[in-house]
């Protein structure tokens, strides 16, 4: 009897313990994540992985990666799951894929511009029906068709009181400047119904540095609010996030509904060497209770020639902490090697 009394207690100190370097696993990780990998998108699902889409420097091609880590993402192998037409649309500038699961299935938004006309950039669906996201086959859905045929892109969604939404950036072609930040409902995971409704367009000066840009958003629902992060500027060291908020109570199609933050939530920091931080998503460790900002910087200011054709934009990862009041505080950028 007392062998098996120790050998239970045995086995539960075994336990405690991989649970506890399991967890040590997931709250540990190295900046940068993942080298020359633009726009990531890091999402923790129920099968116990990170999955991971982002841009690559090629703009020519999806990949998916995952691991039972964030810091596995730097070695696991990616898979191609789609490559752009050699004519016609989807044919460049294969831009920001997002992963999503709805309603069983897998679907990945992404933008493009055509193999003629590289800046018709525009919205674009994938849908996997397999219960793998890496097996399967990734069917095209076609465009997400907006209120104009203008440039847009980066579109993210969520599912909030039951309803889905699409949040994305827009060319309004009345409207001085280059993209608006607008939100709609879905009535399918490829389609909107009803008015889009503008929530953000770059009217501060720091989202004005280079080009009037709202673009990149992502979405935290915490502590009663909802809170969508974009980026804003030209992709350069002056690229930053700035941030909308809303009740939880509030009409979301209301464009009144969305506050602005006055400054940069979050931006270049020379001290630490980080430059240009934006295009940014949330995931959270596997237990559910931290939240992490997942985005993209150079390790440098200056760049010769266009920005979009410098290639090292890096994946990087940091914990969110919250104020008082309970808005994120997303800090600033922490400098590269390992975290905390």
């Amino acid at each position: 009897m007392r062998t098996l009394f120790f050998s239970c207690l045995l086995l539960l100190a075994n336990t405690a313990a991989f649970a506890a370097d399991a967890k040590s696993d997931a709250m540990h990780w190295t900046n940068p994540l993942v080298e020359q990998r633009a726009d990531p998108q890091i999402d923790w699902q129920t099968d116990g992985y990170y999955y991971m889409t982002a841009t690559v420097p090629e703009y020519d091609r999806i990949e998916l990666r995952r691991a039972p880590t964030l810091d596995g993402l730097r070695s696991a192998e990616p898979k191609v799951i789609w490559r752009k037409h050699d004519t016609g649309i989807m044919g460049s500038h294969i831009w920001a894929p997002e992963l999503h699961h709805i309603n069983g299935k897998w679907y990945i938004y992404f933008a493009a511009g055509g193999a003629e006309k590289v800046w018709d950039i525009r919205i674009y669906v994938l849908e996997n029906a397999s219960a793998d996201p890496f097996q399967g086959e990734w069917v095209e859905k076609g465009e997400v068709k907006t209120k104009w045929e203008t440039f847009a892109l980066d579109a993210t969604t969520f599912e909030f009181k039951g309803v889905n939404y699409l949040v994305w950036g827009q060319k309004d072609p009345d409207i001085k400047g280059n993209t608006n930040l607008y939100i709609a409902k879905m009535d399918t995971p490829w389609s909107i119904t009803g008015e889009q409704v503008m929530i953000s367009k770059p009217d501060l000066s720091w989202e004005q540095i280079g080009y009037l840009v709202n673009e990149g958003p992502a979405v935290l629902i915490r502590n009663g609010r909802i809170f969508i992060t974009y980026s804003a500027s030209a992709t350069d060291f002056n690229y930053c996030m700035g941030m909308l908020t809303a009740s939880a109570d509030a009409n979301l199609l209301d464009a009144k509904s969305w506050a602005k933050s006055p400054r940069p939530v979050f931006a270049t920091w020379t001290v630490n060497g980080v430059y240009g931080p934006g295009h940014n998503s949330f995931t959270t460790t596997p237990d559910g209770k931290t939240d992490i900002l997942i985005y993209h910087a150079r390790q440098y200011r200056d760049i010769k020639g266009d920005p979009l054709n410098d290639p090292n934009r890096h994946a990087r990862a940091q914990i969110i902490h919250y104020h008082a009041d309970g808005t994120p505080d997303f800090g600033v950028p922490v400098p590269d090697g390992p975290l905390p």
